[in-house]
């Protein structure tokens, strides 16, 4: 069995987990927080991928091979800091391989791109991680695979730390990235290291060649130690996210590297991240990921959020199946892919504001524009969510939700919006709906509650049954500041 390094408690991270919600109480008023349908789409995506489990865990690391291969879980953190998760995703794995962009990055902020351009190259190999696949010039063809970051383990303080310095550093440098204090495997570092026979004849090739400097028995341990750091998939999507973020963390707010740094590991995780199968994956998953032989896969859309999964058995070439599988499914159905870029999500929201009257009642209205696709939805529920959540004391006489000027809305954007606006009419909440043109009614369906209006005025019928009520309203615009939920 495994002994493990105490890790420090986590920085403080919301997810929001898969439980069903709750039997409403009729007697509640507005301002119970609804569970984000986000996690239920994960729920689901999990629940889909569970139904059969072909592959085999790593079986040349007796500790790999022991794990309970039936584990699953998927986890998405958002740019600002907020987690979405469902499945074992609290359950600590060996971060293995998918340690290697981040040690790449460490070592671009130490010594520079251009030193460490001359001493790893940034090509894909074509061939097996474990392969010793170097350049014209004898240099590991790029970092994703052992060669590579063996060499990039090196470079970490090379010529002025000893191997546990060098190791500590990057196990800070990596807990950096996932805002709280990671531990380590140590009994997955005893079975790796048993076996590590072809490491230990790459690294000694590697010290032929000159492309290390320090002894590749020390190189062998170190990376060996490196791949043992312990995580979950929560922490995981979380270190994803500090690279969509520009390399800044989104809970602790630490800009741990560059955003040049996070450019250059972003694009070689695009074109080397999977092995032999990056072709595959850029094609049908068409954002960069990593993946490691301990079962996680992690996934970077910049700019947008960081995603994590964890399924234990392995395809030929050293990925996840079932992981794979999933980030396949979750890139069709959101519309990801890299080379499809839809209008950026922070312009979907036209208007957010509270109209007051003077008797007192109260009604926040939500006007949308443009293409809804998934992270502009989770913006929507989010500041659905907040808005109702503002004040819990006041209650709420209804909520307006404005879609005529959306252009489009994605398959699964439309099913997680209208979930969110079934939800929050459980709550108590009166929830009109302004969408003349049916582009969330199909997925509302009936019974939902829900009234529609064609505009403004039916829309203050609905509520308050006067149509001219709401023009002597007062209007309160709400802080465009997003707010992070409790």
């Amino acid at each position: 069995m495994a002994t493990t390094s105490t890790p420090k408690p986590a920085a403080t991270v919301k997810i929001a987990s898969a439980a069903a919600p709750k039997p409403t109480d009729p007697n509640a008023h507005p301002g119970v927080q609804i569970q984000s349908p986000i996690t239920d789409y994960l729920a689901g995506l999990v629940a889909q991928n569970s139904k059969d489990n072909p592959g085999a865990n790593a079986a040349y690391i007796p500790e790999l091979a022991a794990v309970n291969s039936d584990q699953i879980g998927a986890c998405i953190t958002t740019v600002d800091g907020y987690v979405y998760g469902s499945g074992d995703v609290g359950v600590e794995f060996s971060i293995q391989s998918v340690s290697k962009p981040f040690v790449y990055a460490l070592a671009i902020e130490e010594h520079g791109l251009d030193w460490v351009l001359d001493r790893v190259d940034v090509e894909p190999s074509g061939e097996a991680f474990n392969e010793l696949s170097l350049d014209g010039k004898q240099l590991p063809k790029n970092p994703m695979i052992n060669a590579g970051a063996m060499t990039t383990h090196s470079l970490i303080g090379e010529g002025t730390m000893t191997v546990d310095e060098r190791f500590e550093h990057i196990r800070k440098g990596l807990s950096r990235f996932a805002g709280r204090e990671l531990g380590v495997d140590e009994g997955s570092y005893a079975s790796e290291l048993a076996t590590a026979y072809r490491n230990f004849s790459i690294a000694y090739m590697l010290r032929n060649y000159g492309a290390i400097k320090a002894e590749p028995g020390d190189v062998v341990k170190g990376y060996t130690r490196q791949c043992a750091i312990q995580l979950t998939a929560a922490d995981l999507a979380t270190m994803g996210a500090t690279l969509a973020n520009g390399g800044k963390q989104p809970v602790t707010g630490e800009q741990v590297v560059s955003a040049e740094t996070v450019r250059q590991v972003l694009s070689v995780m695009t074109t080397c991240g999977m092995y032999n199968e990056a072709g595959h994956w850029v094609c049908e998953v068409g954002f960069p990921g990593k993946s490691g032989v301990s079962g996680c896969v992690l996934g970077v859309l910049p700019g947008n959020l960081g995603m994590a999964t964890f399924s234990p058995r392995l395809d030929e070439a050293g990925n996840s199946v079932r992981g794979m599988r999933m980030y396949k499914q979750i890139a069709k159905e959101m519309v990801l892919h890299m080379m499809l870029p839809p209008p950026p999500a922070r312009t979907v929201i036209r208007r957010d504001y509270l109209l007051r009257s003077a008797e007192g009642e109260k009604v926040v209205v939500v006007s949308l524009m443009g293409a809804v696709n998934f992270t502009a939805t989770e913006r929507i529920v989010r500041v659905m969510q907040g808005r109702t959540l503002k004040n819990p004391e006041h209650k709420l006489d209804g909520i307006v939700v404005d879609v005529r000027r959306v252009d489009q809305v994605y398959p699964v954007a439309s099913r997680i919006l209208a979930e969110a606006l079934r939800r929050l009419r459980s709550t108590g909440h009166k929830v009109v709906l302004v969408d003349p043109d049916n582009r969330l009614l199909g997925d509302l369906g009936k019974g939902s509650g829900i009234d529609t209006a064609p505009g403004d005025d039916a829309a203050a019928d609905e509520i308050v049954g006067d149509t001219s009520k709401f023009d002597k309203w007062e209007r309160i615009p709400f802080s465009p500041q997003m707010l992070m939920l409790d």
